[in-house]
């Protein structure tokens, strides 16, 4: 048994927000149907190199234990079969520019009437109120737009992104989290419920301690590269061989790393306070001292003394550690076009109803046949004609 095992989630969504939370929907056992755009299907389909057995690596990332069903909603007959599919379903997800589904009458006021039971989930750049609602949204735009490129990234150089497209990511978390409780709520009131998910909302959500400090002081943090603004030493530091981080959370922690480090601050960085507002001259102290050593020798003595520090890893080194093989962070299942494919696992490990990848992203169009003659009823011949005239 899994937790969402008996739901059935309509996914009208692309690229990476919308797919990306109806993947952590179908980890948890929802039934995923995903509807593509016949000869085309989701934009990420097209993304890369890297491609595997013709199938884009991005598109992999993120389309697990889906069902893929090309069908062009726009069409007469393609409108009737998806009127049946949400019939059938629990949970919509679209992340379309709002305004777009209300012109196919298919939004939430749309429908809510005739399918009071459904939660249905819109994913937005700007969500759906607000005087910037219309606009579109996507990832690198809205870290820019949302403050994040403003406070990563070295103090003397240019905002950064973050190395993956954290927006769309925790949007997707977001609007998975939100139907979750649409979910849960309905099993009291017998009612579903709009979601409405905004990527501006989302990373500002992020902002927590850098927001705190705007609202507190009034000015807009900096970049600080790797450092942290409340906290001294939490940071990269380099040793002889290469660098790692150092993050010493609390006072205790300073104390031992002194002792086993050997580093006699004597008595002027004893608290963090005093280590934030000195700062200027601790962190020169620092850099010559843990220069001293290897990266392996200060982690084996720093880890034994409990205070937090690692090596600063590529991605070979972290597929490579057996602790995300004994946590099945690394997944192997069998794809119809490209054979044995290594995927990421699921991070929740629930300890009765644990969720698990099943299958493969599927090919476009994969499912199209069994999903219309299994949950419509179509016969072949039905299939055949929809197929001919583009429909599916």
């Amino acid at each position: 048994m899994t937790p969402l095992q008996g739901i059935t989630v309509l996914d009208l969504t692309r690229v990476l927000s919308g797919p990306y939370c109806t993947m952590l929907l179908a980890d948890m056992g929802a039934r995923v149907i995903k509807i593509e755009q016949p000869g085309r299907g989701d934009d990420t389909r097209a993304w890369g190199p890297p491609f595997v057995g013709g199938e884009s690596a991005y598109f992999l990332s993120i389309n697990r234990n889906k069902e893929s069903v090309t069908l062009d909603f726009k069409t007469p007959d393609g409108r009737a079969l998806l009127d049946r599919l949400i019939a059938k379903s629990d949970v919509v997800v679209e992340n379309f520019r709002p305004g777009t589904l209300a012109k196919l009458r298919l939004d939430y006021a749309s429908i809510a009437d005739r399918h009071p039971r459904l939660v249905y989930c819109s994913i937005s750049g700007f969500g759906h109120t607000g005087p910037r609602s219309q606009e579109p949204g996507y990832d690198a735009v809205m870290q820019a737009e949302g403050g994040l490129m403003s406070i990563t990234g070295a103090a003397d150089g240019p905002p950064y992104r973050v190395g993956v497209a954290i927006v769309d990511i925790v949007s997707g978390m977001f609007a998975a989290h939100g139907i979750a409780l649409a979910l849960f709520a309905r099993e009291r009131s017998g009612r579903g419920q709009a979601v409405d998910v905004a990527m501006l909302d989302s990373v500002a959500a992020l902002l927590t301690y850098q927001a705190a400090i705007y609202f507190t002081t009034g000015s807009a943090p900096s970049r600080m590269g790797n450092r942290h603004p409340t906290i001294v030493p939490y940071e990269t530091f380099a040793a002889s061989d290469g660098e790692f981080v150092l993050a010493v959370g609390n006072d205790e922690q300073w104390r031992r790393f002194c002792e086993v480090a050997a580093f006699e601050d004597h008595g002027r960085f004893t608290t963090n306070a005093a280590r934030v507002t000195g700062y200027a001259q601790l962190k020169p102290l620092l850099d010559a001292h843990l220069r001293s050593r290897t990266r392996v020798d200060w982690i084996e003595r720093l880890t034994a003394a409990g205070v937090p520090c690692g090596s600063v890893r590529d991605l070979h080194d972290v597929f490579s550690d057996a602790q995300l093989s004994a946590r099945d962070m690394i997944a192997h299942v069998e794809h119809s076009r490209i054979g044995a494919l290594t995927l990421l696992g699921v991070p929740v490990k629930l300890s009765a109803t644990p969720g698990d990848v099943r299958s493969a992203p599927p090919t476009l169009g994969q499912h199209t046949d069994a999903v219309l003659r299994r949950d419509l009823g179509l016969d072949e011949p039905g299939i055949a004609s929809l197929r001919s005239r583009g429909v599916v």
